[in-house]
């Protein structure tokens, strides 16, 4: 199977996202879209470095990465000899399982023939930085160990590829001693703390060096699927040969110590960084200072492998450091350390030397005016309101306005923007809310003069209002500014607790505009129905927590328009019942709605044009319904 046939490595369900952002905050890369034309967050593959960060920080679980269980399942069930390589960060993972022994002979029950511990291929990779380190004459290297910083380097820093090291990972590294053991027959399966390795593993022999991969996540669903449990099987000790320092490999550091590389201030030459922020940085000053710097560095995305999203949990970073300690103390204190030197000699015959390819993923900077004017748009009309906050996920607000101008994120991300514009929005309701009752007084004088009208035409108007309000649906007029001229409970409701508490103010959400009320995609369908003169009927719209099934009106060509909103999740709506009981009304009081029309005159036109087109839209989807 190839990378272009297989699902990208992470992806967000629609269905479950929230639109909280969260994901666009941490994702180092902006490989994460916003577009307003869109209901939710899009991540571009082709920019994704897979580092899992939006994984970790999506609370409602929206985002996914691509499950290989049932791969595995059909490999260990082919007749194949299959390997496990396990690696060295189960001791911070598996805490629960008493003895690592019991954690090996729990793999072995899933069907593995073999079970190896990649500590190994982690002491032969640091041999070999070792070597390369000694013979740099000047040249400095990033280590290449973690596929999400050289995802990163390719995509962002092209120019920096030649600085990784050409040296496979010690995942790559353990597959070929295995192939070179038991011949290329053999399937191997990596098990670890990465999500990226999924990929990673595609890179080598198209495929077929590493044959499946599974996230820690993953091989405790196996063992759950299968009931194994660490008090059904006896122990079991991995299968030669055996690692030594190379156990420390989920530290950050630990592939340096494991290479016997000095590490102090004064004489060491490798600077370590591991976590989002430091990466970046360790990053950016390698591109713009490696000639003051003068040393190499040991990058990893995930604080070493101790924090990898492929894992149950992303805390407890010094307890997990020191699980892996001991675990290594103890893997060491039974090493034959004579016949791990002779494997050591055998195997570093192999050739762990890779390539790298640029694949430039930059977008340009946009021109200065473009900047400029989305600043002006968030309210930055000078630098000293440009509060650099973060919460839109950027370093800076300058970073978020050059990132909306190349159309990977909207305004609204902008937290002070949104609040200034609510906050202006409820003074502006509260200013026309006291003119309008002053407006009331001024004409109470002529009120007098024409109670008999106003009564009957109140009395009329009031009959309408009832009539709408009664509709289990939503129900929202708007002029041609998309300006409310009425809505109903229904319409108020379905909205939510902006809408609610702005009624309290103007009953109705009359004169409230739509824009501030409803997602930027229901908005541009209402400019739609205004503009074409044409309805739009029954979209499915995902708002909060609700789906929401829509259809909108023209009443006046370019002047008026009218939509009826279902809340497809409301017990009222999930019955066909309630809708033909709602058309029959319709149908049953039409004769009584025109004579009501009568009696407003042209004044109520507008409404009951509004209900007429109501009353089509349930007729035709009555028909529909005794067809079906």
């Amino acid at each position: 199977m190839t990378m272009k046939s297989l699902k990208p490595v992470l992806r967000i369900d629609d269905d479950k996202c929230r639109n909280s952002y969260s994901c666009v905050r941490v994702c180092p890369v902006n490989a994460i879209e916003v577009r307003p034309q869109k209901d939710h967050p899009t991540i571009l593959s082709n920019r994704c470095i897979g580092c899992g960060l939006c994984y970790i920080s999506c609370s409602p679980k929206a985002i996914e990465f691509r499950d290989s269980k049932e791969e595995v399942k059909d490999l260990l069930r082919s007749g194949k000899k299959v390997v496990a390589l396990i690696e060295p960060s189960i001791a911070s993972e598996f805490d629960d399982i008493t003895d690592f022994r019991k954690f090996v002979a729990m793999i072995r029950k899933l069907g593995f023939n073999y079970v190896h511990e990649v500590s190994f291929g982690v002491d032969l990779i640091a041999a070999n930085y070792a070597d390369l380190f000694s013979k740099a004459e000047g040249k400095y290297y990033i280590t290449a160990n973690c596929p999400s910083v050289v995802k990163m380097v390719e995509k962002f820093h092209p120019e920096m590829t030649t600085n990784l090291a050409p040296l496979v990972s010690p995942m790559i590294a353990t597959a070929m001693v295995v192939k070179k053991l038991y011949g290329d027959d053999v399937a191997a399966v990596q098990i670890g703390p990465c999500i990226d390795a999924k990929d990673e593993a595609l890179l080598y022999d198209s495929g077929k060096l590493i044959s499946g991969v599974l996230t820690f996540i993953e091989l405790r669903q196996l063992f759950e699927e299968f009931n194994i449990q660490e008090r059904t099987v006896k122990m079991s000790d991995f299968d030669p040969p055996y690692g030594y320092w190379g156990a420390l490999y989920p530290v950050p550091a630990g592939i340096i110590q494991a290479a016997g590389i000095k590490r102090d201030m004064l004489s060491g030459r490798v600077i370590t960084a591991s976590g989002r922020e430091d990466v970046l940085e360790a990053i950016h000053d390698f591109d713009k200072s490696i000639d003051t710097i003068n040393h190499h560095f040991n990058l990893f995305f995930c604080h070493g492998c101790l924090l990898g999203p492929g894992m149950e949990n992303h805390n407890e970073k010094f307890r997990r450091r020191a699980l892996v300690s001991r675990y290594t103390e103890k893997r060491i204190s039974t090493l034959d350390r004579d016949q791990w030197q002779k494997n050591m000699d055998k195997f570093l015959k192999l050739d762990f030397s890779r390539s790298f390819v640029p694949d430039d993923q930059r977008i340009p900077e946009p021109p200065e005016e473009a900047i400029i004017e989305v600043l002006k748009i968030v309210g930055k009309n000078d630098p000293e309101e440009e509060l650099n906050c973060g919460a839109c996920g950027y370093m800076s607000c300058r970073d978020f306005a050059s990132t909306v101008a190349k159309g990977l994120a909207v305004p609204e991300m902008c937290h002070t923007f949104n609040l200034r514009n609510k906050q202006e929005y409820i003074e502006t309701l509260r200013q026309t809310n006291r003119k309008l009752a002053e407006t009331k007084k001024a004409l109470k004088e002529s009120e007098e003069l024409a109670l008999r009208e106003k009564e009957m035409a109140q009395s009329a108007s009031d009959m309408l209002n009832n009539m709408l309000d009664k509709l289990p649906n939503g129900v929202v007029i708007a002029d041609n500014n998309l300006k409310i001229l009425h809505s109903n409970r229904g319409f108020i409701n379905i909205i939510g607790e902006d809408a609610r508490a702005i009624s309290e103010v103007i009953p109705g959400l009359a004169g409230a505009d739509l824009k501030t009320l409803i997602p930027f995609n229901v908005y541009n369908m209402f400019t739609f129905v205004l503009k074409e003169d044409e309805p739009v009927v029954s979209k499915d719209i995902h708002f909060e927590d609700k789906m929401l099934n829509i259809s909108i009106f023209p009443i006046k060509k370019n002047k008026m328009c009218g939509a009826v909103i279902r809340d497809l999740y409301s017990p009222e709506v999930q019955g066909e019942e309630v809708t033909n009981r709602v058309s029959e009304v319709i149908e049953k009081n039409l004769e009584m709605v025109q004579k009501i029309g009568f009696l407003l005159g042209e004044g109520a036109s507008e409404t009951e044009q509004m209900l007429n087109s109501i009353i089509e839209s349930y007729k035709k989807r009555s028909s529909q319904n005794k067809k079906i």
